[in-house]
């Protein structure tokens, strides 16, 4: 027998909605859980009661705890009627259940109980799961009072007789208590987790519900975990911000920071040193261990650094800031002036208050005396919302006592994707080509090219110096246009050798651009015999000869430039900036912390991890600064874009910095990412969840730590919004003239290439690697473990359908008689007045809608390892998942695994027959393949045109209905009539090698 109970004290209510006359209310909270309720005593006339009651509630089956949920209704008694309108409910789901340690009272926003009923307040709740086991169950759930007139002292002899009776109640009894099974309080700590201000919660498993037979839970672990974090705005719980004391912050996303901001501007007169008496002066910032230095510069006594320190406040371990102004040395350097200041005299800033003015300080020397020289600077205390944050440097981006890693690739940074363009490259024909072999004419085509991407036309084999192709080809390119537009014209003279016969070079820059499917005019470009005679346009005018070539060129700015995958994208709007539409949304980025990270890495013995967050939606990618040494990081960076489609996904990706050992040869490791549609967010929310790192390796799919982000989205228009889901998912130009999907998947391979190359180009840069994760650049390859789950997702999309076959396939064996009559009653009616059956259609299908909305995601969607086949896939899938392309492999490896998908394929190639030779059959019915079977059809057909003119369709359907539905007695085991013409048609199967 389980021990375990869930223990929930009701401490009271604000802010009530009146019921009565005087404006006034008399609630009492009925508790809901497992089966069991439990009600508080009533308070009359008390809008904001207090009760402080306690109840235990049995928990039947412990390992099913997070699926179970509490309900707390709020009921006002109303003595005249003996009746309880509802003023409000709060619903706990069991994985915000925490031990007892854990605890804290919670102040719940009270929920309307139905669509059309009100409320108002908040209900005051301390929840927790215990396992004592001198605790017992609380008395069942008593009548409501019929006399209200309750004094204090009989309320509080009643709440002690209440705990005297909850020590010396027996447990249950019954069969169901035989079933439970032992839950130890080290179980209880192994499901029950908890995080950021104790608030994290377990994860929900996701339901398997009749309709949804596709959803399948995954471990605990695995899922998301819904926090109640103190944020810059108030509490956030259940995804709405109850308001502190404090004004709200700039940055009410994160968890406000504090910091201790240092900001060293100049020195003027400094002392000079040495023998020849100059100075190569740089400051030094000391709090405690950390210290900061600035670019020191040489010979100079007035020199300006403008440089931000920033140290953590909560990890200032001193109480004197210690500003030391030193001259560079190769052995030793000199001290040159010291200032101290004592922090508990330092001012606070709260923006929008203005930037606190740098002062002159005169320098003291060892002992606290006045000497030559001074330094401007200013120190004050701020937060993350101050502008000198994201340049300053940061205390908790290095290790304590080293300022070997104080340099600006470690800082957080905003970059923008550059704006990607299509070249439509139209080759058209060349006139008066001259070879080198004056003998025979030319095998010509054309090679073209734009920087790394290369395109070839077909080789045209004409007896002719005017060979025409009529070939478009497609390219992708990136403001401003760096690379040029080369054709070069060339001559297949053998197996293995092209000879160029002369080349063209088109500078991008002077290409027409085009936002919708107007005519380009084309133009003829005269070939020059060398590349760099093309590109030196003065001398290119002086060697001209009789070749050129036919070409029309444009830039298609009225596509969007795929440049991640298909399914992730985070941005649909066309090239051309005069299509875009005004934004419907804003979606702002909390990013707060990461918990229980894997380290990636060894320095000094311990395994540790160097990490940062990038974030991408839209054409705008940004980095949070790089934490040093710890699994456990605080980053606390706020980020806002503007949302133009909901039907776009941000992802957030960690990873480790590999550049921070000086070793700039190494890649950066990814952590994991995290995906969030925006569509699925309800706006004016905030998502305060941690996302647990999934990253899919060789060894199997591996949980790398936890990702807490708060995210809410806001719309600007609800109607434009609405109307958003109406327009086409891409821009228009891509319905006029399509682009195949081959040439697509090239061209985001292409753009890919692209983005990554200019961002790694940027300081700090974002590396290729972390570009290509985040795009998702390796989606399209061969995946034996992703092709087996997208045809599980294929077979729980239809499963409904399999499961509608199956019932009305026991309707019609009776399985159930009075359920087959009502379906007879209903086929009846729907035949006799058809008119009925669309709206009986849309009516059932809006019951359905309104039923489920019960069941509705309350959390965003995220990776599921049982869907992806992630958690049972064989290793020899994965290693072949992961392999190099070409394969690294040996033969034998890649016999086996050829082996396999010839196997796979066989089956795909059977099923695939099958549906050919039923569509054939259908064709061989009036293809006279079979001269009898369609006699027997024709003659059919001639009867049933003869039948149907004399009889009304109704008969004819309610004949049909009912013989499908005839009892079993009435059928035969063999096939009907119909069914066995239908086999014995001929397919072309006859006709297969």
């Amino acid at each position: 027998m389980s021990n375990l109970k869930l223990g929930v004290e009701v401490v009271g209510a604000h802010d009530l909605l009146s019921k009565d006359a005087q404006g006034s209310s008399s609630p009492f909270v009925e508790l809901h859980f497992d089966g069991q309720r439990f009600r508080t005593t009533t308070k009359v006339n008390d809008p904001n009661p207090v009760w402080n009651e306690s109840f235990y509630f049995n928990i039947s089956d412990p390992n099913n705890l997070s699926n179970l949920n509490l309900e707390a209704f709020v009921y006002n008694h109303n003595k005249a009627t003996n009746s309880k309108p509802c003023l409000g409910k709060v619903r706990l789901t069991g994985t915000s259940f925490v031990p007892y340690s854990d605890a804290i009272v919670l102040h719940y926003p009270l929920e309307k109980r139905t669509i059309f009923s009100r409320a108002k307040g908040e209900l005051s709740l301390k929840v927790f799961v215990t396992d004592d086991p001198s605790i017992r169950a609380s008395n069942p759930l008593p009548a409501v009072e019929t006399s209200m007139q309750v004094d204090s002292q009989s309320k509080h002899s009643e709440k002690r007789e209440k705990r005297r009776t909850f020590r010396h109640l027996p447990t249950i009894s019954g069969s169901k208590q035989q079933q439970q099974q032992q839950f130890s309080s080290a179980q209880v700590q192994k499901t029950v987790n908890y995080g950021v201000q104790g608030m994290k919660s377990i994860p929900q498993h996701s339901r398997n519900f009749p309709m949804f037979p596709g959803l399948s839970s995954q471990p605990l672990d695995y899922a998301l975990k819904e926090t109640s974090p103190f944020l810059g705005g108030g509490q956030v719980v259940g995804g709405r911000v109850i308001r502190g004391d404090r004004p709200t912050s700039t940055y009410d996303l994160v968890e406000e920071m504090q910091y201790l901001f240092v900001r060293v501007v100049k020195a003027r007169d400094l002392p000079s040193k040495g023998v020849t008496g100059s100075l190569d002066p740089y400051v030094e910032v000391k709090v405690g261990n950390y210290k900061g230095i600035t670019k020191h510069y040489g010979k100079t006594q007035d020199p300006e650094w403008n440089e931000v320190f920033a140290f953590a406040r909560d990890t200032v371990q001193s109480s004197v800031l210690e500003v030391v102004v030193k001259d560079k040395n190769l052995l030793k350097d000199d001290f040159s002036g010291i200032l101290r200041f004592d922090l508990n005299e330092i001012p606070t800033r709260v923006p929008p208050d203005s930037p606190l003015a740098p002062e002159w300080h005169r320098l003291e020397d060892k002992k606290g005396e006045k000497k030559h020289g001074e330094l401007m600077l200013a120190v004050w205390y701020g937060t993350q919302a101050d502008e000198a944050f994201p340049d300053a440097w940061h205390s908790d981006a290095i290790a304590p006592g080293d300022t070997s890693f104080a340099s600006a690739h470690i800082r957080s940074k905003v970059y923008h994707s550059p704006r990607l363009w299509y070249v439509r490259v139209s080759v058209i024909e060349a006139q008066d080509l001259i070879t080198g072999d004056k003998s025979k004419f030319p095998d010509a085509y054309v090679k073209v090219q734009i920087g790394s991407q290369l395109l070839k036309t077909k080789v045209v084999q004409t007896r002719t110096l005017n060979p025409v192709w009529n070939e478009e080809l497609m390219f992708v390119a990136a403001e401003p246009f760096e690379e040029h537009l080369i054709l070069s014209v060339e001559d297949r003279s053998g197996s293995n050798k092209d000879e160029a016969i002369g080349r063209v070079v088109i500078p991008l820059n002077t290409v027409e651009r085009r936002a919708d499917d107007k005519i380009v005019h084309s133009r003829w470009y005269h070939l020059d015999k060398s590349l760099s005679a093309a590109m030196d346009g003065e001398s290119a005018k002086k060697d001209k000869f009789s070749s050129r070539i036919h070409v029309r060129v444009c830039l298609d700015g009225g596509y969007h430039v795929l440049d991640e995958s298909t399914h992730y994208s985070s941005d649909l709007r066309p090239t051309a900036r005069q299509l875009w539409k005004p934004p419907v949304g804003i979606l702002e980025l909390g990013i707060l912390n990461a918990d229980g990270l894997h380290p990636m890495k060894t320095r000094d013995g311990k395994g540790t991890s160097d990490t940062y967050c990038v974030a991408k939606y839209g054409q705008k990618w940004i980095r949070t600064r790089t934490i040093i040494n710890s699994l456990s990081p605080k980053y606390n960076e706020q980020y806002t874009w503007e949302v133009y489609d909901p039907a776009t996904v941000l992802t957030v990706g960690v990873f480790d910095d590999s550049q921070i050992d000086g070793s700039s040869g190494n890649k950066e490791m990814n952590i994991g990412k995290v995906r969030i549609r925006i569509s699925t967010l309800e706006a004016g929310r905030v998502y305060t969840h941690s996302y647990p790192l999934l990253v899919l390796n060789r060894s199997g799919v591996k949980k790398m730590g936890e990702l807490h982000l708060a995210i809410r989205f806001s719309y600007t228009s609800w109607t434009n919004t609405m109307f958003q889901y109406s327009r086409p998912l891409l821009p228009k130009m891509h319905y006029i003239r399509p682009l195949p999907v081959l040439q697509q998947d090239m061209l985001r391979h292409q753009a890919v290439n692209i983005v990554a190359a200019r961002l790694s180009r940027a300081e700090p840069p974002l590396r290729k690697e972390v570009v290509e994760y985040m795009s998702d650049a390796n989606s399209h390859l061969w995946s034996m473990r992703r092709s087996k789950a997208n045809f599980f997702r294929l077979m729980s999309v239809f499963s409904g359908v399999f499961t509608l076959a199956k019932w009305f396939g026991e309707v019609s064996m009776w399985k159930n008689p009075i359920t087959t009559g009502l379906v007879h009653v209903l086929f009846v009616m729907l035949v006799c007045f058809p008119e009925l059956i669309l709206p009986t259609v849309f009516l059932y299908m809006f019951a359905i809608g309104v039923w489920n909305y019960r069941f509705r995601a309350r959390y965003p969607p995220h990776m599921d390892t049982r869907i992806s086949h992630a958690d049972m896939v064989h290793p020899d899938e994965l290693d072949e998942e992961f392999d190099t392309f070409p394969t690294s492999r040996s033969s034998d490896i890649v016999r086996m695994r050829y082996d396999r998908l010839r196997s796979l394929a066989g089956r795909i190639q059977t099923v695939v027959g099958d549906m050919a030779t039923q569509g054939e059959r259908v064709l061989a019915l009036l293809s006279w393949r079979d001269p009898r079977a369609t006699t027997i059809f024709l003659a059919l057909c001639l009867l049933a045109a003869a039948v149907l003119y004399v009889t009304p369709f109704q008969v004819l359907a309610l004949l049909g209905g009912f013989y499908t539905m005839r009892h079993p007695r009435f059928r035969h085991r063999t096939p009907p009539a119909a069914i066995n013409f239908f086999r014995r048609l001929p397919a072309r199967t006859d006709s297969m090698l």
